[in-house]
Parts: C-alpha cells; sequence; structure tokens
C-alpha cells in the first residue's frame, strides 16, 4: 500500500478499454465497490534453484548443469559476466524437480554471480467498481490491478498484461476498463508462477460478481449463468469468441456435482447446525493460451524416433539447443522414396533406411519453421489477436467450516474440463478420487496437480513479512502447502467429450496452467458458508475476505458475538508482528 500512495509503478502502466464506461453505470440500477487482496505463493519446488559449474580449462569455455526453465537466457548471461562468446559456454538441463514459473529468469543470477535472491509469485490488490441491472446483469466494470514486483521488474509487466486479460474471466461486459500497475518496491523480486497473473486476475472478477449476488440476494450460480459469455461475443480486447464450450462445461458441471441436491442439502445442514456451516459454489475459467508478446509465438517440432536410436555429436556447438524440423515428413519422403527405388529391401529397418542413405549420400537433414498465425496485439489501438484459442472449464466445491476456530474441510470438488481432443486420453482420462487416492490411475494428473496448487493460493499459502521486509515463512515448519487432507474427500475430473478446437494442435487444448484457477470453487464455497454463519447474526450482503481464507480470516468473518468481544486495534496504536505486501 506504500509503493501505491507514493505512486512507485514500474513504466508503462497498462489499460484496457471497451465500451462507454460512464454510459454504463448510468444505465446500471446498482453500483457498488470492493477490493481484495491475493496473497502471494512460494514455489516450494523439491529441487530449489541449483547450478554447478565446471571450467573447461581452454578458451574460456565453461559447462553448466542447472536446474533452469530458460537455458538460453542463461546461456547469453553467463557468456556476458565471463566475457566470452556464447558459444563456449554448454548449459546442461537434465530434469528439473520443480519449476511452475520461479526457474524462468531468478536461476540466472545463481548461474553467474553463485547467489540468488528469494523470489516468490507476485501478491495482487484489486479495486473494483461495478454497475449491474436488478436482473443481475452486470453492465459496466471499472477495475484496478496492483501487483508487488519487488525491487526489480523481472517478468512482472507481462504478468501483469494477462491479469488484464483475464479481468472479466468468463463473463460478457458492455462496458469495461482495466488498468495495471505494477509497483516497485523494497522487497526481493518477485516472478513467474503458474497461471502467469490469470488467476489474480479471474480471482477479482470472481469477487464482484459474488458480491453482486449477494447485494441482490439471488443465488450467485443464477448470476454467473447470466453473465457467461455466448459464442460470438467479443472480449474487452476485442477478440471475438469462437468454438465456445463455456455453457456445455456449465451444465455437465451443474449435472455430475448435483449441485441442486447439494445446494439443498447445504441450506438444510445449515438450519440444523449453529457453528459448522457448509457453502457451495461453482466457479468457471477461460484461460488464454498463447505468449501475448507475438515474436514468441513460434515452435520447432519433433520427429518422434526411439531415444536408443538418437545421439547428438557433442563436438557441435549447437549441441546444448539443437535444431528441430516442423513439417519434416514432407521434405524427407522424397529423398527416401529414391532410396526406395533403388534398394532391395523398401520394407527394411529405420538403421538399414540411414546406413543406405550414408552410402548413397543423401541428405537426411532437414529444417523449417513454424509460427502461431494472425496473432498480434496493440494496447494503443485495443486491436489485434492476442491468444491462438481459451482452454475451458468449470468448478464445483462444497466446503464444511468451523465458525468458532475458522478450520476448514474440503468435502468434494467436481471438475469438468474442456482440452479438446486429448492426445492421451489413456493417460489424461476421466474417474473420481476418493480421499486422494487415484481409482485405476484414470484422474487428470495436469488437472487434478494445477488444482491442489491453485488450493494452497487461495487456502493455505501465507507469505509473512515483518515490518523491516524480512520473509517470516520459509521453509516446511512455517509455510504450509496443501497436503493429503486438504485433497477433497471426493474429487471428479471430467475431461468434455467432442469438443475438439481447430486451432490448437492436433485439436488438443493446453492444460498446464488452466486448471490451478479452478480451486478459486473452494475459495467461494468457504465465502458463501460464511455467509451462512453471518446471517445467524442478522448479517447480510457483501463482504470482503482476502485471499488466503485462513483459519484467522475465517473465523473473523463470521461475526459473532464472540468476534465482538475483541475488536481490531486501531492503527497506529501497536507495531504488527507482520505486515500485508
Amino acid at each position: 500500500m506504500e509503493a501505491i500512495e507514493a505512486e512507485s509503478y514500474y513504466k508503462p502502466i497498462r489499460t484496457i478499454e471497451n465500451g462507454d464506461l460512464e454510459a454504463g453505470f448510468k444505465q446500471a440500477d446498482h453500483i457498488l465497490e470492493g477490493e481484495m487482496h491475493i496473497g502471494g505463493q512460494e514455489h516450494f519446488y523439491l529441487e530449489t534453484n541449483v547450478t554447478l559449474a565446471v571450467p573447461k580449462g581452454e578458451d574460456g569455455e565453461m559447462e553448466l548443469f542447472v536446474s533452469t526453465q530458460s537455458t538460453s537466457k542463461t546461456q547469453l548471461l553467463v557468456a556476458k559476466a565471463l566475457g566470452v562468446p556464447a558459444n563456449r559456454v554448454v548449459v546442461r538441463v537434465k530434469r528439473m524437480g520443480g519449476g511452475f514459473g520461479g526457474k524462468e529468469t531468478r536461476t540466472t543470477v545463481l548461474s553467474t554471480v553463485v547467489a540468488v535472491a528469494a523470489n516468490k509469485g507476485h501478491p495482487f490488490y484489486g479495486k473494483y467498481k461495478v454497475g449491474f441491472l436488478s436482473s443481475g446483469k452486470v453492465v459496466a466494470l471499472d477495475v484496478s490491478y496492483y501487483s508487488n514486483a519487488g525491487h526489480s521488474v523481472d517478468l512482472s509487466l507481462s504478468i501483469m498484461e494477462r491479469a488484464l486479460f483475464h479481468m472479466e474471466n468468463s463473463y460478457s461486459v458492455a462496458n469495461v476498463r482495466g488498468r495495471g500497475y505494477v509497483c516497485r518496491t523494497n522487497l526481493p523480486t518477485n516472478t513467474a508462477f503458474r497461471g502467469f497473473g490469470g488467476p489474480q486476475g479471474m480471482m477479482v472478477s470472481e469477487n464482484w460478481i459474488t458480491d453482486v449476488a449477494q447485494s441482490l440476494g439471488r443465488p450467485a450460480e443464477e448470476v454467473r449463468r447470466l453473465n457467461l459469455y455466448v459464442e460470438g461475443e467479443a472480449t474487452p480486447y476485442n477478440q471475438v469468441l469462437d468454438q465456445l464450450t463455456l455453457d456445455r462445461c456449465w451444465d455437465e458441471c451443474l449435472q455430475r456435482s448435483r449441485y441442486q441436491q447439494r445446494r439443498d442439502a447445504a441450506e438444510l445442514f445449515n438450519r440444523q447446525n449453529r457453528w459448522t456451516k457448509r457453502g457451495v459454489a461453482i466457479v468457471p475459467t477461460k484461460f488464454g493460451i498463447s505468449f501475448t508478446a507475438a515474436f514468441l509465438n513460434q515452435v520447432a517440432s519433433r520427429v518422434w524416433v526411439s531415444r536408443s536410436k538418437i545421439h547428438i555429436l557433442r563436438h557441435t556447438n549447437t549441441s546444448p539447443t539443437p535444431p528441430t524440423a516442423p513439417s519434416l515428413t514432407p521434405v524427407l519422403n522424397p529423398r527416401l522414396s529414391r532410396l526406395a527405388s533403388r534398394t532391395q529391401n523398401p520394407k527394411a529397418s529405420w538403421e538399414d533406411w540411414v546406413r543406405a542413405a550414408y552410402f548413397d549420400r543423401v541428405n537426411l537433414s532437414a529444417n523449417g519453421f513454424y509460427k502461431t498465425p494472425d496473432l498480434g496485439y496493440s494496447f494503443e489501438t485495443n486491436s489485434g489477436r492476442v491468444f491462438n484459442y481459451f482452454t475451458y472449464g468449470v468448478a464445483c466445491s462444497e466446503v464444511e467450516i468451523d465458525c468458532l476456530t475458522g478450520a476448514h474441510k474440503n468435502l468434494s470438488t467436481t471438475i469438468v474440463m474442456d482440452v479438446g481432443h486429448s492426445l492421451n486420453l489413456h493417460r489424461i482420462g476421466t474417474g473420481p478420487c476418493l480421499g486422494g487416492f487415484t481409482q485405476g490411475n484414470r484422474v487428470p494428473l495436469h488437472v487434478e496437480g494445477g488444482f491442489m496448487q491453485g488450493l494452497g493460493l487461495f487456502t493455505l499459502e501465507q507469505l509473512h513479512y515483518s515490518p523491516q521486509g524480512v520473509l517470516l515463512t520459509r521453509g516446511p515448519g512455517s509455510y504450509k502447502i496443501p497436503s493429503f487432507g486438504d485433497i477433497p474427500t471426493q474429487l471428479t475430473v471430467s475431461l468434455l467429450r467432442d469438443a475438439p478446437h481447430d486451432k490448437a494442435i492436433f485439436a488438443s487444448k493446453a492444460v498446464g496452467e488452466p486448471p490451478l484457477f479452478l480451486a478459486a470453487s473452494v475459495f467461494y464455497a468457504i465465502k458463501d458458508a460464511i455467509s451462512a454463519a453471518r446471517e445467524e447474526t442478522g448479517v447480510f450482503g457483501p463482504f470482503r475476505l482476502d485471499s488466503p481464507a485462513s483459519a484467522e480470516r475465517i473465523r473473523t468473518a463470521c461475526q459473532d458475538r464472540f468476534t465482538k468481544l475483541c475488536p481490531p486495534a486501531d492503527p497506529g496504536t501497536y507495531t504488527p508482528w507482520s505486515v500485508q505486501v
């Protein structure tokens, strides 16, 4: 907050605006304002940032064994630090023990000066003003995002851009403005995390849609469904949505989760129990797939040959980053066909073909290039195509909270994801996971893992800093990530059938980052349960609940005769043990 007051921002300040905001608010029957803080998150990979540097003793050559997601950047920065050409630095990564974005840039610090700063996912703060009709239809939105970048910008500007591109989540708003401020502070640099700003952008949107429902006294699922995008509508950044499956995911999730039965049972349970409450929430996601920087949307593809048949010659300078070749088959097939006409065994093995090509002096090397077509966006004109396509999903969760302690249990979660025509249905198939144990190895591991990481972000993992800026929650002794007991007792993941997408590779959509945000369904189920507790004391309407939904925050938000006995102290009358950054 000090950075906001001092207007300490990295440039540029991004803005996306569409429609007529002033006219939208005049059209609205109701206007409300709100705010929300979303805490940062530790990457908590099992293998920390590590580098082994081996001087080769000749011409300044250096070989590095690094746990990094960015071999090229590491190679270039190490070469610059050593004052040698990049081709004298070889960077090797055999495997990583976890990355999640934390090893995209920050490992280069360790690789160059053998020292690394603490780095986390960005804390976000969102302020919004929303106008809506009595029916629940949102007609105007003005939202501002503030992220804590730390003492250097790193990837923070790109992360903020993605947050803005997800500021409306899955909801159609005719008149909208989003502004993104990247705050410069004295804390260690924050960096990328799974979702890259998208979950934070969508989290604030789910907060204002929940506020709209609570202010009208209407079921949140009705207001969400009313505002969902439909086929052919355009986003605030003017990208038309085609091949939209949000409605299918929504309806299937309602059916698979038995939403109405759960809602009715939860309301009955709440009437019968004063100090234990249950909540249910259903939340959608619309996650854009592509880099927001157009030049990054280029790719090299691979030829599938058994690993035992492949060897990269180590005396070439390209061994760390060997060239690969898209559209390789059409190039090589004519050459192999010429060999076939001259060989006595046209059904020979791979080795026989390569041997024949070698002795006949046929070049079996080819290269090519591919870029994702029609991508590119301008903030100045609010035009261009930001994403190649979107991955859609919906999750329904039910929780139970203890109103006296703030503890909560995750009773059930049902997820429906549209991942197109999956390339690995036998591995990413569908099925229930009861008590955290997979039945028949059919649970989509990417979806399940992303969901659990989001569960930590929104309900458990909390970074505490001292007033002097010292991180207090370091290591598993004080920083808690999800464990077996936090997995929903009943977890079911299903893939939407018959939903191929012609812009995705082989009609199969990305599934790594999109599921993380669906854990917000647990957060808003907790908020629903808190609402039931507050109604016991005659407190209705919207209220603020920051993320993560810790036991302390849940207990305080329940608002009963006990919380009134312990009102918060006035600011400035005490020194806090930790501060919110």
